[in-house]
């Protein structure tokens, strides 16, 4: 039996999230915003990844 956590993500759900962090990385690079608000969004994602890429969701691409 597999213990499920939520903290522990590897194989195909450590792929997903890599995936996801880099598609919001490319986006908040290529985004129009200022500089300042581009580093906070990827220091953000770096260092907490799920978390990260769940508040870029939320609060970045869309947030005006």
């Amino acid at each position: 039996m597999v213990a499920m956590s939520m903290f522990h993500l590897s194989g195909f759900g450590g792929l997903l999230l890599l995936i996801l962090d880099l598609w919001a990385l490319v986006s908040i690079l290529n985004s129009a915003r200022d500089t300042g608000t581009k580093v906070l969004w990827v220091l953000l994602v770096l260092l907490l990844p799920l978390l990260g890429f769940l508040l870029w969701l939320i609060a970045g691409p869309r947030s005006r």
